[in-house]
């Protein structure tokens, strides 16, 4: 029921601060942040109170929905998913901070938009009948093409339209996906059934396992995203204002590896063995094609987006070599990067704010004006790249150990990826704080420096304690 509630909650929280913005203008924001903090300070208390032993998904509400086909509103909690949850919440709340001066119109429709968002991803992280969980999916994407089409940059209908595009047409395989694996279910056991757990105990023949497994794994391969389906990301993440970056890099792309770990591993375990090899393959061209493109790239938000498909391309080799160490530093991957990513583009955005250009070429001497935003960003940047004593270096060294053991000359070019970050990460630093001074400017403000500080927290309390989320098992309900 707990999160039933914190699902309502969000949507009338976002219509909440949708009226009151426009009966006091500038109260959207305010209200909005005070309900994101409220529900996110509710599901810890659930949590830490909680009986339940989240070690196995544990079902918190299951009630009938569309009788005709069996289909039924059940939503699940284990560890995977609190996890997924809290770093939601910690984002949503850098988001609306991060948008405190950024929104300038059409504020209320733009808070509700997010909270309609955030909204959809706690759905996503919990449906167990895949019918809701598709449903959710989409609950998801239509307020984030919204944000991106009407609060975005110069291009921004043409990257909304693209985003829409890619997910809507890898959602449609995963929909015929899910009707097929229900009709399965029926001709198996003579009841139509969209329920994961009833699809756990379902025999596939080989060679259609392979064909429901593509179905869900190119719907989640393009929201990680992977090389070559990845095209949409780079222009979504440089037209969308700052705060649909911080949601799209820190939380949106995680719901594809969640997809990956919950529905295509453990769904279809044997198809994923044989299809091992080509997901490592992919997984190697992404990282070694996202750190050239970030390289190549002079525009601040995009560097960071390829980047954004370099990591990923850890998460999919970690997931799919099949090894205890290697499914531990995804998971961490999944949070470093979120929280990494989340603090590049929301610098990206503070940089915007003030000198209206995301082109480094025009940055150059930083530091001499704004030391501190300087020191985060070098903090930042640092932990993109793996740094020992930050989040994703563990991450990115139980990945690298554990996919050595399967794919041992796969694993050596990818560690090729972590060199080429360093590379790019140094370029974004030095080009936009270093060298001649281009212009001067303010340095961090208070809010900002709360959105600096608590995301290198959390970096670097994962990094100096990895047992904070290793003590945990994420064995995804199966």
């Amino acid at each position: 029921m707990i999160i039933s509630l914190l699902m309502i909650g969000l949507v009338l929280g976002g219509g909440f601060s949708w009226f009151m913005e426009e009966k006091r203008a500038e109260s959207g924001k305010l209200i909005c942040l005070l309900f994101i903090l409220l529900f996110m300070a509710a599901f810890i208390i659930y949590l830490m109170t909680s009986p339940l032993n989240f070690a196995q998904l544990q079902i918190t509400a299951d009630l009938a929905w569309i009788d005709v086909f069996n289909v039924r509103y059940r939503l699940a909690l284990d560890h995977l998913s609190n996890l997924l949850l809290i770093l939601t919440f910690m984002l949503s709340i850098i988001a609306v901070l991060i948008s405190w001066r950024e929104i300038t119109y059409r504020r209320g429709f733009y808070y509700f938009n997010l909270m309609l968002t955030i909204a959809g991803i706690v759905g996503v992280f919990t449906a167990v009948d895949m019918l809701l969980f598709f449903f959710f999916w989409e609950v998801m994407l239509l307020p984030m093409t919204a944000l991106i089409a009407i609060w975005g940059h110069e291009n921004r209908r043409f990257a909304a339209i693209k985003f829409f595009i890619f997910t809507q047409v890898s959602s449609l395989l995963m929909l015929i996906a899910i009707i097929l694996m229900a009709y399965l279910h029926q001709q198996q056991t003579g009841t139509l059934s969209f329920a994961y757990q009833d699809w756990l105990a379902l025999e596939l023949p080989p060679e259609l396992a392979t064909y429901m497994m593509l179905g869900f794994f190119i719907a989640f391969a393009v929201k990680l995203p992977s090389f070559p389906v990845h095209s949409w990301l780079p222009d979504a993440h440089t037209q969308a204002p700052t705060a649909g970056s911080v949601l799209l890099a820190g939380v949106l792309l995680k719901t594809g590896a969640y997809g990956l770990i919950r529905f295509v591993i453990l769904l279809f375990p044997d198809a994923s063995q044989n299809f091992a090899p080509i997901a490592a393959l992919l997984a190697l061209a992404s990282i070694l094609y996202g750190a050239k493109m970030a390289f190549a790239q002079s525009d601040f938000k995009r560097l960071v987006a390829y980047s954004s498909i370099s990591h990923m391309g850890f998460v999919m080799l970690a997931l799919f070599s099949f090894n205890a160490n290697a499914y531990q530093g995804a998971v961490i991957t999944i949070v470093a990067h979120g929280l990494s990513s989340a603090a590049l583009f929301s610098f990206a955005g503070m940089l915007y704010m003030r000198i209206r250009s995301r082109d480094l070429a025009k940055m150059g001497g930083f530091w001499h004006s704004a030391p501190v935003m300087g020191g985060y960003t070098l903090a930042f940047a640092a932990a993109a790249f793996g740094l020992p004593g930050l989040a994703n270096f563990i991450g990115e060294f139980f990945s690298l150990i554990g996919a050595f053991q399967r794919f041992p000359l796969i694993t050596i070019g990818a560690a090729l990826g972590i060199i080429g970050s360093a590379v790019y990460a140094m370029v974004l630093f030095q080009s936009s704080f270093h060298g001649p001074i281009k212009q001067g400017f303010i340095d961090l403000s208070i809010r900002e420096r709360i959105i600096a500080v608590s995301l290198l927290a959390g970096l670097l309390i994962i990094g100096i304690f990895p047992n904070v989320i290793l003590q945990f098992s994420f064995n995804g309900g199966g």
